[in-house]
């Protein structure tokens, strides 16, 4: 299947509430996964966050390839603010076709089906979003869509941090019971890699320069539209955050963030100091522990590769190849694309535009057979 036909038909037949999704005319099953969080990673969530069931408790989709006989895993992470599957199912599909791999699209700490559902309810979120107008009189980009992110790190930033955590223990956790030979549908001791998108390849770079227990050892990473410091992220848009809060959490991780942590030592000391926790510390700003940064990008050549977008204006392609190639001109490690139609960070292959269609499915095409290539 093109990706535009596999688009409509997955779209209308996932459903998260079962068990077991059947292709047709493919061999593939898709299998909703149970999963209990670690819901407190370290003590660092508070009593609001951790009161929300449903990102203790919750399913992820797994594309099992025929026969269950593969002992290849593609690790799917999306990106921000996300709260369906939907754009994501032909590139797991896709995933999985070509490169005869598992692929676990695992959800961000209150992300997809770990958030209320009432975040993305237009009916409850615009009053909200008034409210916000109100009070901040220059935000921009305020919607129903990013009202309950916006709010919650306005609120409180460390939230970023903290929803990173246990998301990166969560996988710590998740890869542990393939290796152990305890998951419900992997085989003991496949081979695990990634392909990410936007600050999913963000968490994706941390885990791999964290490596914790060693689980990233021999794992490669496709990045697709990420890989930069957050120093060059522009996160305002519609989809993803407003513009108060996202100045607000890019001035406390510029300005304040070092200064946190090491006031409550007691409270983020093992974990910032870590491997784990200078990967992320590192991943900031290009001259934060930029000789920690270099080094491991260093030993990671040849297990990592990012294609950037030339008009994404939420992870800017410059700030990309400045992260991984430092000053070097973009080459096989990160190459810089243009599709030849509309298309955006959030909406990187559009569905919609009759007249590209087969543009579209040509690009889409070009590049899951470059990420299949790298991650087979």
């Amino acid at each position: 299947m093109d990706y535009i036909t596999s688009f409509s038909i997955l779209k209308s037949l996932y459903s998260i509430n079962l068990k077991e999704v059947t292709i047709p005319g493919s061999e593939l099953k898709i299998l909703n996964i149970e999963f209990r969080s670690e819901s407190n990673p370290e003590g660092l969530m508070n009593d609001e966050d951790l009161s929300i069931t449903e990102n203790n408790f919750f399913t992820y989709p797994v594309f099992v390839p025929p026969g269950r006989v593969s002992g290849k895993v593609v690790l799917l992470l999306h990106g921000l603010n996300e709260r369906n599957w939907i754009k994501y199912l032909p590139w797991a599909y896709h995933l999985s076709v070509n490169t005869g791999s598992y692929v676990i699209l695992f959800p961000i700490s209150f992300h997809i089906n770990r958030s209320p559902s009432s975040w993305i309810n237009p009916r409850l979120m615009t009053g909200p979003v008034k409210e916000r107008n109100d009070k901040c009189s220059d935000v921009r980009m305020s919607t129903y869509a990013n009202i309950a992110l916006s709010s919650r790190l306005s609120q409180d930033p460390m939230r970023f941090f903290h929803s990173g955590c246990q998301t990166a223990f969560d996988i710590i956790k998740l890869v542990q019971q393939i290796r152990s030979g305890n998951h419900e549908v992997i085989p003991a001791g496949s081979g695990i890699n990634i392909f990410a998108y936007s600050i999913g390849a963000f968490l994706a770079q941390i885990l791999v320069m964290g490596n914790p227990e060693n689980l990233f050892t021999d794992s490669k990473l496709f990045m697709f539209c990420g890989g930069s410091v957050f120093s060059s992220m522009k996160g305002t848009s519609r989809l993803i955050m407003d513009s108060e809060a996202f100045n607000r959490i890019y001035n406390f991780y510029l300005d304040d963030f070092e200064n946190e942590i090491r006031r409550k030592s007691s409270k983020y000391g093992s974990i910032s100091e870590s491997q784990l926790g200078m990967a992320f510390r590192s991943m900031i700003d290009f001259g934060r522990f930029r000789s920690f940064r270099d080094n491991l990008f260093e030993k990671l050549r040849g297990r990592i590769r990012s294609v950037a977008l030339s008009r994404d204006s939420v992870i800017p392609a410059e700030g990309i190849v400045r992260t991984i190639l430092k000053n070097r001109k973009p080459g096989s490690i990160v190459e810089v694309w243009d599709f030849p139609f509309e298309y955006s960070h959030e909406n990187p292959f559009p569905v919609h535009i009759r007249s590209d269609e087969r543009s579209v499915n040509s690009w889409f095409s070009r590049l899951f057979s470059e990420a299949c290539l790298f991650l087979a």
